[in-house]
């Protein structure tokens, strides 16, 4: 699934290339993804400008002025910009044409969103319900700690859980908690300010990471120009059960923990 670093590339690629360029068409192909696709998109869409192009946790903010488009890319979904009249394929679901130049989202699986939002978007209940950003400079060490009080979930699943901190989906988790010495099993509640200020610290560098790297392509994810992230490559403990730690060589241990894959160090991570 898309994490965090992979909308962010996703971002940070498109915006340059359409912001100020003015909609030409629009091409939905099916009626629905995980909800029904605008019944009136192309008309809403229909020569206005697109302003910017924000990010809120996983989901993507594309302002036109007269309203936002909020595109999440769901398990296997890309945007990727494609030159007007490259023929699509079969899981090319819509095309938004901007003089020349195409945005198309692919999704096989179909867990993806677009959603037309007229006035703020941030009440929508989407977004109304997610959690700090862990990019932005609210989230530190006290934030974590007043969100996590009294918590007995395990850290893993409590700072994968988008109403406390979005987008740390479980690669970064994984990551970011190997980094920061702690185990993926102990209560949330019981880890020490001290350690959650470590923590606050590997999840911003492991995301920041993982954004300079393109972000990881294990299945479907490319960019917006069609090309893998490597930060697979750079992963710690992420899908390297029984291979060495490469901080103290003991191997890699894997277990469940909410039907999600963790993977961590027996001997860094206490």
């Amino acid at each position: 699934m898309p994490e965090l670093p992979e909308v962010e590339v996703t971002r940070r690629g498109l915006a340059p290339r359409l912001i100020g360029r003015n909609v030409t068409s629009t091409i939905v192909r099916v009626p629905a993804l995980r909800y029904p696709l605008p019944p009136k998109l192309a008309r809403a869409l229909h020569g206005q400008e697109l302003r910017a192009i924000g990010r809120r946790g996983k989901y993507l903010l594309f302002d036109f002025g007269n309203g936002h488009l909020l595109v999440h890319l769901g398990m296997s979904g890309s945007l990727r910009l494609v030159g007007e009249g490259h023929p699509a394929a079969k899981h090319d679901h819509l095309d938004i044409g901007f003089g020349g130049e195409v945005l198309r989202m692919r999704d096989p699986r179909r867990f993806g969103a677009v959603l037309w939002l007229e006035g703020d978007p941030v009440e929508h209940p989407l977004l109304a319900r997610l959690g700090v950003e862990p990019l932005e400079r609210s989230f530190t060490t006290a934030v974590l700690t007043r969100l996590l009080q009294d918590r007995r979930t395990a850290i893993k699943p409590a700072i994968m859980d988008a109403g406390i901190v979005v987008g740390v989906g479980n690669i970064y988790a994984s990551e970011s908690l190997h980094l920061a010495g702690i185990d993926p099993r102990t209560p949330a509640g019981k880890v020490s300010r001290a350690r959650l200020g470590k923590l606050v610290t590997a999840i911003k560098t492991t995301l920041r990471a993982a954004i300079r790297a393109g972000g990881s392509s294990l299945r479907d994810y490319v960019s917006c120009e069609g090309g893998l992230g490597d930060f697979q490559l750079r992963h710690k403990v992420y899908d390297r059960a029984d291979e060495p730690c490469h901080s103290c060589g003991a191997p890699i241990k894997m277990l469940r923990q909410g039907n999600r894959a963790t993977y961590y160090c027996p001997r860094c991570q206490r």
